[in-house]
Order: C-alpha cells, then structure tokens, then sequence
C-alpha cells in the first residue's frame, strides 16, 4: 500500500513537472517564431509535457522507490551503528557548516550568472566538510563541551571516576586484588584495542608471552564473574593510527577517567598530558614497612653486588638490600645497619652495612 502511495506521488510530482516543461516550452517556441499561440496551442503543449513527463515518472516510480528504500536502509543502519558521540559531533559540525554557509551565500549570490546557483553548492560542501571535521575530532569536542562527564555516586555525592585499565596492570594481575579489597572505586573500563593487544598475546608463539597473555584474560574473567567491581568494554575506535598508550590517554581525556597501569613511560607522558594515572607499583611502595637509616635488619645475602664487596639481599615484599661487605657472607643470614633509602616510582633500594662495622669499613673492637 505504501508503495502504491509513493508511485502515485511520484506520477504526479512528474505531471506537474510535465506542465511546467510544457509552458516553458510554448514560451520558447513562441519567442522564436515571433507569434503567439493561441489557448488550444498552448494546452497542446502542456497536455503534451504533462503526459509524457507523467508516464515517465509512473514507470521510473519503482525504480526510484528502491532506491530511495534501500539509501534510507543503509543510512539508519550506519546511524544505528555509529556511536553516540559520532552522531552528536556530526549534526554540530553540519549546523555550523551550514550557517557559515548560509552567511558566505549571501556575497556569492550577487556572482554574475553562477550566483544563483553557489549558496546552495556551498551549503552541500561546507556543510560537508564541517560534518567531516566535526566526526573526526569528535574526542576534543565531546571533550570541549563536556557531553561525558564522571558518574556520581548518589548515596555519598561523591564523583566515581572511570579506571581505564592498561595491558600491563591487567597482565600484572594485582588489580583483581585492589577491587577484593575495595580501594578501587568506579567503574574499570578496559579499551577495546586493549582486549585487542592481550588477545594478540595470548596467541604468541613464545611461550612466555603466551601465558602472560592468558594470564591477563584470566584476570579479567575474574574480576566479572567474582567481584563487585562494575566492568565496562569501550568499544569505539580512538587514534586508530596511533599506538597504545596514546590511544589510553584520548580515552582517558574523552571519559574524564584516571589510566591504571604500572608502566613507567605511560606513567611520566600522562602526567605531561594532565592525565591522571594510578601506579600500582606506587602503591605497592607506599604501603611497603617505612625502614630509616640507623634501624637494624637480619637479612639473606644471596649475590653480589654491582660494585666491589657488595652484596645483595630481598625483603619478603622484593626490595633490594645492598649490603656494603656483604659479598664475603653470601648464603649467610646476617645483622645489617641501614645506611640510606633511596626511594623511586620503580620501586625502593636499601642500603646497609655490617652491623659492627663503621662507615669506613673497619670493624669496631669490643672494649673490656
């Protein structure tokens, strides 16, 4: 029935088209000979045009039907699938291509011959273009315009930051301890190109990497089907073409939320970039027993160290002890006297002597 209507539309769309061609060309004729028609010439003309332009239009009506029904088709599904924030960019970029437009046709307009004709060329190529531009960088405009803005959390009016998470802190596998203990809040958001990279890990040939990456993909199963902890999957595209830690930065900055990870370098070029980040290796050394110098410790050298005489021992939590002298005691268990703390984003070094030893090296005697 709808396409019954639509052809019968089309019919008489191209019977008053065929009327107007008719005078239009009873016009011409008569300007030409010289003469004018009389009332039954002129209505041959238009009965004529309206007839022929009616019965092409009948027939090219099915034709024009589908392929106006299967365009619509294609663009509602384009529309469907594009991202929210790619609609919102774009139909901002066109109003604003469109009224630049409609102010540059006002001075086209008075062009000799093409005048009539640029306001509306413009308006399709500006409009176009600010459609394009807008889509494109959508990331800086959703993010000028604060279209995401953090959730808040209604019970405590507090604002719940989104924690996107990195390939390295999901691979390091602390972080489904962090959300057990409850000191992650706010949704974890992991990038799509993230799941991407892990998955590319988890098929590698080398062993090592193979199971790195399967250990990342457990973590996060873990993490849905064990704890609280609400998990979202960003899927839209953001810098393709850039790398990883670029792209975890652009999310960041489009959903306001904070990168976890434990790499070093992503750390320094989101702080440079006003991006928040949380370490987990930070936190892993603010939450390590505070030792000052002058304390007294009973360690395990197991290996020497870097420069001559030393000699190296862990705590339980993994921070390195370099003992001055203690290479002759390796595979001993001993007293030290810590020296010096060096404390970096890497991780915390401790420095330490033999107790019984002054800073010279020189064993103290025992007085009688």
């Amino acid at each position: 029935m709808a396409r019954r209507i639509a052809r019968f539309v089309i019919a008489l769309s191209g019977l008053g088209g065929g009327v107007l061609v008719g005078l239009r060309t009873s016009a011409v004729v008569e300007g030409l000979i010289g003469a004018e028609f009389s009332l039954w010439q002129e209505l041959l003309y238009v009965s004529f045009g309206a007839i022929v332009f009616g019965l092409l239009a009948y027939a090219l009506a099915p034709w024009v039907i589908t392929a106006v029904w299967q365009v619509t088709s294609w663009l509602e599904g384009r529309i469907q699938k594009a991202p929210v924030q790619d609609v919102l960019a774009g139909s901002v970029g066109l109003i604003i291509g469109l009224v630049i437009a409609n102010l540059l046709g006002t001075a086209l307009a008075r062009i000799p011959l093409v005048g009539p004709y640029l306001p509306t060329v413009g308006s399709f190529i500006i409009g176009y273009v600010g459609m394009s531009v807008a889509v494109k960088n959508r990331d800086e405009l959703v993010s000028a315009f604060g279209l995401l803005r953090p959730a808040r959390d209604k019970a405590s009016e507090r604002v719940s930051v989104a924690k996107i998470l990195d390939t390295s802190v999901i691979i390091d596998g602390r972080i489904a301890d962090l959300c057990r203990t409850g000191f992650v809040e706010g949704p974890l958001v992991i990038p799509g190109f993230v799941l991407e990279e892990l998955r590319h890990i988890a098929d590698s040939s080398d062993t090592l990497k193979r199971n790195r990456g399967r250990r990342g993909l457990d973590v996060l199963s873990r993490i849905q089907k064990e704890l609280e902890t609400p998990v979202e999957i960003f899927e839209r595209e953001v810098g393709a073409s850039l790398d990883v830690d670029s792209r975890l930065i652009k999310v960041a900055k489009v959903l306001g939320g904070a990168i976890v990870t434990n790499d070093y370098n992503l750390n320094k070029v989101a702080d440079l970039q006003g991006v928040k980040v949380l370490n987990v290796n930070e936190l892993a050394n603010a939450v390590k027993p505070v030792v000052l110098p002058g304390e007294e410790m009973l360690v395990h050298v197991i290996k020497d160290g870097k420069e001559s005489g030393q000699g190296v021992a862990y705590l339980d939590d993994g921070t390195m002890i370099v003992v001055d002298g203690g290479k002759r005691h390796i595979g001993e268990t001993i007293d030290v006297l810590v020296t010096s703390v060096l404390q970096t984003s890497a991780g915390r070094m401790i420095f330490a002597r033999l107790k019984g030893v002054d800073a010279r090296g020189i064993e103290r005697s025992t007085a009688f």
